[in-house]
């Protein structure tokens, strides 16, 4: 073995070939700055579909992004080839800032959270009036996770001509929540899109539902250059088939909206939900908890809520509307 002495030079030591031929790992990271901004408008297995000013680009996560993920939504720096030409690939660099995140999970004991979209400002729940039968725990669930991520929500009902929609409605008025009544004649003719757009306007809107109520039959008619497939409800379980299985984002012509349409969910789980934010979605009642003991879950006897209520400061009907939202991690969605 030869050994070198204190006076070496540089030429006496051996330096190891790269045999891969490339350049040495470094720490350092290109900060693409020429990178371009894009909107992401579709995941589909690790190809990223972005807008980018007029033209669709394909894409796929840079290394350096690690496990960070990408989801419909998200706005996304972008470098490479950006042409848009088929057979083409860019790739994302950064995810900008996300000014909300909407969330859930497979069910209320799965630690694991799923990211449905991020970026919306509202979100559209879209349930059936009769087939299928609407299940107003699943609509809880949406509401309480729309309350969460800070989404003004919508309730959407379809197929008016086979039910009323009074005794819904009735059970979620002290909520406030705005909502739509649609027909299958009114989405025939485009009446229904016509109402459901006004609630739109400059925005960008997230639809979710189970499957089955219509939902991407609505999108499709808000959209219809972008027609989806759709399907039917089978007619021995009461279920609709998946037919759209990933998210897209879509333009409303000439206003500036968005709409995305989510594939149908059967559950909406809410183990990532922290109950004492929900309060935040209910004003007139937040004041109330001041005197609430610690840890107040507002579901409990010592519950301050109740005096308040009692003193006229707000409508029994919200105090009763915010306790059954708070117990839907307690019930499964078909209860």
């Amino acid at each position: 073995m030869r050994r070198y002495g204190k006076h070496t030079d540089e030429d006496d030591v051996r330096v190891r070939p790269n045999r891969k031929g490339n350049r040495p790992r470094s720490n350092i990271r290109p900060k693409h700055e020429d990178a371009s901004e894009g909107l992401v408008l579709t995941v589909d297995r690790g190809r990223i579909t972005c807008l980018i000013e007029d033209r669709t680009v394909t894409a796929m996560k840079a290394r350096e992004l690690g496990r960070k993920g990408v989801v419909v939504g998200d706005r996304v720096m972008v470098v490479g080839d950006l042409s848009g030409a088929k057979d083409t690939l860019a790739r994302i660099v950064r995810v900008q800032p996300r000014t909300s995140v909407l969330r859930r999970t497979a069910d209320d004991d799965d630690p694991y959270e799923r990211v449905v979209v991020a970026n919306a400002d509202q979100l559209a729940i879209v349930t059936a009036l009769a087939d299928p039968e609407p299940r107003p725990r699943l609509i809880d669930r949406c509401l309480v996770a729309a309350y969460d991520a800070g989404l003004e929500p919508l309730l959407v009902l379809t197929k008016s001509d086979l039910a009323p929609p009074d005794t819904l409605l009735e059970s979620y008025g002290a909520l406030g929540v705005p909502y739509v009544v649609t027909n299958r004649e009114e989405l025939a003719d485009g009446a229904a899109a016509d109402r459901v757009r006004e609630r739109l306007t400059g925005r960008i809107t997230a639809f979710v539902g189970h499957s089955g109520v219509g939902k991407t039959t609505l999108v499709n008619a808000l959209v219809p250059e972008r027609r989806r497939a759709t399907g039917h409800v089978n007619a021995v379980t009461g279920r609709g088939r998946h037919t759209t299985t990933s998210a897209l984002a879509l333009p409303l012509a000439a206003d500036g909206g968005w709409v995305i349409d989510t594939p149908g969910v059967r559950s909406f789980g809410l183990h990532h939900i922290d109950p004492s934010r929900v309060i935040h979605a209910f004003p007139d009642l937040e004041p109330g908890t001041a005197d609430c003991p610690r840890a107040c879950s507002h579901d409990e006897p010592d519950c301050a809520l109740d005096q308040w209520v009692a003193e006229g400061h707000a409508d029994p009907a919200r105090l009763y509307s915010l306790r059954r939202l708070l117990a839907t991690r307690e019930r499964r969605e078909g209860d």
